[in-house]
Order: C-alpha cells, then sequence, then structure tokens
C-alpha cells in the first residue's frame, strides 16, 4: 500500500493538466469521511491500492465516491522506501 498525499478528479471532458509523472489511474475503493479530513482507497490495478489523506472539504469538492473513477498523484519528494 502506498500512501500518497494528492488525489485528483477528473470530471467529464475537462482536461487535467499536472506537471506530476507518477500519475496512477483507478477507482474509489473505499472513502472514510473523518471530523477533519478523509482517508482515501483507490484501486489502481486488481489488489493494488492507493491510500490518501485529504481534507474533509476536498474530498467533497471533488465529489468522491466509491466507484469515482479517478487519478492517484504521487509526488516522488514523499515517497520513502525502507527495508527491515
Amino acid at each position: 500500500m502506498i500512501r500518497s498525499w494528492l488525489i485528483y478528479y477528473k470530471e467529464g471532458s475537462q482536461a487535467m493538466k499536472v506537471s506530476a509523472r507518477n500519475a496512477l489511474k483507478g477507482k474509489v475503493k473505499a472513502l472514510v469521511i473523518g471530523a477533519v479530513n478523509a482517508e482515501v482507497t483507490v484501486e489502481v490495478a486488481p489488489g493494488v491500492e492507493v491510500v490518501a489523506v485529504i481534507t474533509k472539504s476536498s474530498a467533497e469538492n471533488l465529489g468522491l465516491a466509491e466507484g469515482k473513477e479517478v487519478y492517484a498523484i504521487v509526488k516522488a519528494s514523499d515517497v520513502m522506501i525502507a527495508t527491515e
């Protein structure tokens, strides 16, 4: 599971333009809305999920819901790799 900071949603024919190269297309699998934040789980391939924590207001503004097609944008500067 990758924890990303950004999720973008493309509505209808509106063109989305971002400079990030790590854009993963998927569908919202789960959406947990809290008092301040929302945890969004995006399935980008069978069995592969990206989880992002965004503000509650961002989730509402994007109209996020389970089954909605979205893009998870991963900023390379925020991804860390570790080993045991």
